[in-house]
């Protein structure tokens, strides 16, 4: 298994009181490099212009990587960056593209983005909710440009409607999201109405909500539609805030719900897409939380 990050990721500061922290990424280090000895750690490159701009206005993208400005600079209440920002956003998307070179080539079955700031929640055309680019949707739509995919399927589980991922593919077949993601809180999008072109599925999860919940709207509902689905590659948005130690969302999800989930996701991919699965991180703000989720989300992928 590949593992892509980079120090760059470290430096995107947002801020003393910001939850999307460095010391989210330094605990998920710590997590993978304390229990396995046998990951294959690569340097993420820097996201080039043409990946980037497969779904991303030129606005936009000019905005990320505008650096001439100093100390911090606000593109949304909740979203902050500094002139260092620009070098993880580039590297954080590349990671993806990287990783999907790498299973598609045949280098592994399985990649895992360690990398921040994260990126569902940003549109084609602006930064939201502590996102920059859409690093899983950059990557997705490399593979399919570039790998030929006809069936690319895209599972977040992270606390939050990855309201940028779904408009991004809102009406574009060959990629299917799949998302499970607390109700009544932001970005108060992805409900069960919300189709696309017949490729986009959300499950909402209620407030309180534990692993008996999370695990049974998979098992019955969404796993049935992935495995209908037949994706040739599969993507993860991974985001670890559905944690019930989790300071951002008020769901009951434990560790080891996140592994049956991945574990689930391991053996649909074995069934239709060579086994191959990019996971890219997402939220997840409590440090335990986060290096325990994390480490066994990449032991199940392992």
């Amino acid at each position: 298994m590949i593992v892509f990050t980079h120090p760059a990721c470290l430096l995107h500061d947002t801020g003393p009181d910001h939850p999307e922290r460095p010391a989210r990424l330094e605990a998920v280090l710590e997590g993978l490099r304390g229990n396995f000895d046998d990951l294959d750690w690569r340097e993420a490159p820097l996201a080039k212009l043409g990946d980037l701009k497969r779904v991303h206005g030129p606005e936009h993208i000019e905005t990320v990587l505008e650096a001439d400005f100093d100390g911090y600079r606000m593109l949304d209440p909740d979203t902050v960056m500094v002139p260092a920002s620009r070098t993880a956003a580039l590297r954080a998307a590349g990671a993806g593209v990287a990783a999907v070179d790498a299973v598609m080539n045949g280098e592994t079955d399985t990649a895992f983005c360690a990398v921040r700031p994260p990126g569902h929640h940003a549109t084609a055309l602006a930064a939201m909710g502590f996102c920059l680019f859409n690093n899983v949707a950059v990557a997705a739509a490399y593979a399919i440009e570039q790998h030929g995919l006809e069936r690319v399927a895209i599972v977040d589980f992270d606390v939050h409607h990855g309201n940028g991922t779904q408009a991004i593919f809102w009406a574009e077949p060959r990629v299917a999201y799949f998302s499970t993601h607390e109700s009544g809180i932001y970005p108060h999008s992805g409900l069960t109405g919300e189709r696309g072109a017949g490729n986009i599925h959300n499950a909402l999860l209620q407030p309180g909500s534990g692993g008996f919940r999370f695990r049974n709207v998979w098992a019955d509902e969404m796993l049935p539609l992935l495995d209908d689905f037949q994706p040739q590659l599969l993507f993860v948005s991974a985001g670890f805030d559905a944690h019930m130690r989790d300071p951002l969302a008020d769901l009951m999800v434990e560790t080891e719900d996140f592994a049956w989930l991945t574990r689930e996701l391991r053996a649909l991919a074995r069934r239709h897409a060579g086994g191959r699965v990019v996971s890219l991180l997402e939220g997840g703000y409590d440090l335990q939380a986060l290096r325990e989720a994390c480490a066994a989300h990449v032991a199940e992928l392992r």
